[in-house]
C-alpha cells in the first residue's frame, strides 16, 4: 500500500447523509467518493457517524437513532432515515464508500471520534444507550469537578468497560470492511481522565493504543494507524497522551497535528516542528491539519491565497503530508474548491504565487475560539498607553529570491485596531524596524452600515505597502504595535483584532496582473 501524502477528512454527514432526501439512493451516497475524483486526495478519512453511535451496519456498536421514535432535530432524523434505509436495502454505507474508493484507486481510513460528552436524553438524539446507561463511567462521576468542566460527561478511560467498548467497534470495522487503515480522532473533546488521575492515565492510554495498533497489524493486511492529536506535544502529555512513548515503541504510523479543531479555523501560524523532530527516525509520518474556515466579517471559507500560505508554511517545516479537515463548508463543491486542492502537494508550484498569511482571531460564531491544550491565541491583544503588543507571523516566501527576477508585485501588511479614533497615535514595527508613515494608508471603519458577513464594531485598518527595506523575512516575523497617544475622550479599550500579510506575484518579469488589462468598454470600430 502506498503512503498517502494528502488525506481528506469526510465527516460522512454534512455534505452527504444530511443533504439528500430519504430514501437516499446508492448513487447519492457514492458522491462521498465521486466528488473527490480527479483531485490529489489519496486517502479518504471517513467518519463513523457520531462516534457514540455510527451510520453503518454494526453488530457490536449502536446505529445512530436506533433508540428514538420522536425527533426534536430533523437533520439528525434524516441521517437515521438515510442510513437505516440503505442498510435495509443491503447497501451498508461504509462498504459503499470502501468499494467505490477502491474502484478508483483511493484509500479509506475510517475515523472514530474517540471521545464525546453526553447531553440530556430528550436532546442528545445521537447518543448511545451505552452512554445513557453508564454515567458512572464518566470523568465527572465522582461529582468533584468544577462547574462547567468541559470533559465531565466524557468517558473515563481508566475503566476497562470504556476501553473495551471503544476497541470492539474498531475491531469489528477491521474485520468486516476492506479498509486501508484506521484513524483515531483524539482531538475532539480531548478529555480522557479525571484531572487528578492524568499521570496514571498515560500508561493506560499507551497500553490501549498498543492494543489497537496490534489489531491493525494482525488483520492480515498492511494497514496504518493514524491518530489525530493536539499539535502541542506538551499539551498532549497534560491530558494523558504520551506521544513520545508511542513514537518510541512504534505504535502509530501517522501522527496528525491539529489546532482549532472546535471552531475548525484555518491557522497558518502552527509550529509543527516539535512533532516533526520527535517523529524523526521512528518510521512515523507527521501530517499537518489544513482547515478551510476563516469565518471573518468579510470571508467564510479561505481563499486560494490563504490556503497556499498555510500549506507552504506547513511543507516548509518538513511535514510528510497534509490532512484536509472540515472542508465540507465548501460544499457543494465548485471550481474554486478544486482549484484550491490542485496545487496542495506541490510547494514548489505555490512558492511564487499570491498568498495571504493571517493570525487567527475572534470570529462571528466564535467570540472566544477554543484552543488545544498547550496552545494559546495571539489575538486579540489589548493596548494601553506605552504598551507594545508583539505578534509573531511565520511566512515561507523567499522574497529576496523572487525580487532578483522581478517577480514580486506587492507586499501589504494590514493591521486592524478596534476602538481606534483619528486622534490616537500608534507606532508599528516589523522585525524591530519602525514602519514609516509614508508607507501607510488608513481605512476608516469607525462605523459601518453593513459588512459582507457581519459587523465587527469600530476601528481603523492600518495598511502598509511595504518597500524592499521593510519586507518580512522567510520564517518567523515579529509585528509590534505601540500605543503612543490615546484619544482622551474615548472610553472603549483599544485592541488589535486582525493582522494579515498579503504577497502578490507576477507570472514573469514585467508581466501583467489581471486588472492591468481592464481598459473598460471598447469604442465601436466605425465599420
Amino acid at each position: 500500500m502506498s503512503t498517502p501524502k494528502i488525506m481528506f477528512y469526510h465527516d460522512g454527514r454534512h455534505p452527504l447523509i444530511y443533504m439528500y432526501e430519504p430514501p437516499m439512493q446508492l448513487e447519492e451516497y457514492e458522491q462521498g467518493v465521486d466528488e473527490l475524483l480527479g483531485t490529489p486526495v489519496e486517502a479518504i478519512m471517513f467518519c463513523l457517524g457520531d462516534g457514540r453511535t455510527v451510520l453503518h451496519d454494526t453488530e457490536v456498536g449502536e446505529l445512530w437513532g436506533h433508540n428514538r421514535k420522536k425527533w426534536p432535530h430533523l437533520i439528525f432524523r434524516r441521517a437515521h432515515q438515510n442510513a437505516s434505509g440503505l442498510i435495509r436495502k443491503g447497501h451498508d454505507p461504509l462498504r459503499l464508500i470502501c468499494d467505490r474508493a477502491h474502484q478508483y484507486g483511493k484509500l479509506v481510513y475510517p475515523t472514530l471520534l474517540l471521545q464525546q460528552g453526553r447531553g440530556p436524553w430528550d436532546e442528545d438524539v445521537r447518543c448511545s444507550d451505552f452512554r445513557f446507561e453508564n454515567p458512572h463511567l464518566e470523568i465527572g462521576a465522582r461529582g468533584d469537578l468544577p462547574e462547567g468542566y468541559p470533559g465531565s460527561t466524557c468517558l473515563d478511560f481508566k475503566h476497562r468497560e470504556v476501553r473495551d467498548e471503544r476497541f470492539e467497534l474498531i475491531a469489528e470495522t477491521l474485520e468486516k470492511y476492506p479498509v486501508d487503515g484506521f484513524e483515531l480522532q483524539m482531538n475532539y473533546q480531548p478529555y480522557y481522565f479525571h484531572p487528578d488521575e492524568i499521570d496514571a492515565g498515560r500508561q493506560i492510554m499507551t497500553d490501549w493504543i498498543r492494543k489497537v495498533h496490534r489489531a491493525l497489524k494482525r488483520s492480515g493486511r498492511k494497514r496504518e494507524l493514524a491518530i489525530r492529536i493536539p499539535s502541542s506535544i506538551e499539551g498532549c502529555y497534560e491530558i494523558g497522551m504520551d506521544i513520545k512513548a508511542w513514537l518510541k515503541e512504534g505504535l502509530v504510523d501517522v501522527l496528525i497535528g491539529q489546532t482549532f479543531s472546535g471552531p475548525e479555523l484555518l491557522d497558518p501560524t502552527v509550529d509543527f516542528s516539535p512533532l516533526v523532530k520527535a517523529a524523526k527516525g521512528t518510521g512515523c509520518r507527521v501530517h499537518a491539519v489544513l482547515q478551510s474556515l476563516v469565518d471573518s466579517d468579510r470571508l467564510g471559507e479561505a481563499t486560494i491565497e490563504m490556503v497556499r500560505a498555510a500549506a507552504c508554511n506547513y511543507w516548509a517545516q518538513g511535514v510528510d503530508g497534509l490532512y484536509l479537515a472540515h472542508w465540507f463548508g465548501n460544499w457543494p463543491y465548485q471550481a474554486s474548491f478544486y482549484e484550491k486542492l490542485r496545487e496542495l502537494p506541490y510547494p514548489e508550484v505555490m512558492t511564487a504565487k499570491d498568498k495571504i498569511y493571517y493570525v487567527p482571531t475572534v470570529t462571528g460564531r466564535h467570540p472566544e475560539p477554543e484552543t488545544e491544550p498547550g496552545l494559546a491565541m495571539q489575538l486579540p491583544v489589548y493596548l494601553k498607553k506605552g504598551d507594545r503588543a508583539s505578534i509573531t507571523l511565520r511566512i515561507s516566501d523567499n522574497l529576496k529570491r523572487w525580487a532578483k527576477v522581478d517577480r514580486v508585485h506587492e507586499v501589504l501588511l494590514r493591521v486592524r485596531v478596534m476602538g481606534n479614533t483619528e486622534r490616537d497615535r500608534l507606532r508599528f514595527l516589523l522585525n524591530g524596524k519602525e514602519l514609516p508613515a509614508v508607507l501607510l494608508r488608513q481605512i476608516n471603519e469607525l462605523y459601518r452600515m453593513s459588512a459582507p458577513r457581519y459587523r465587527t464594531g469600530s476601528g481603523y485598518w492600518h495598511v502598509f505597502k511595504l518597500d524592499k527595506a521593510h519586507w518580512p523575512k522567510m520564517g518567523e516575523n515579529k509585528i509590534e504595535i505601540e500605543l503612543l497617544k490615546r484619544d482622551a475622550q474615548a472610553l472603549p479599550e483599544l485592541f488589535v483584532r486582525d493582522i494579515e500579510l498579503q504577497i502578490k506575484y507576477l507570472m514573469g518579469r514585467n508581466f501583467h496582473r489581471g486588472q492591468d488589462l481592464d481598459l473598460g468598454p471598447c469604442e465601436p470600430s466605425g465599420m
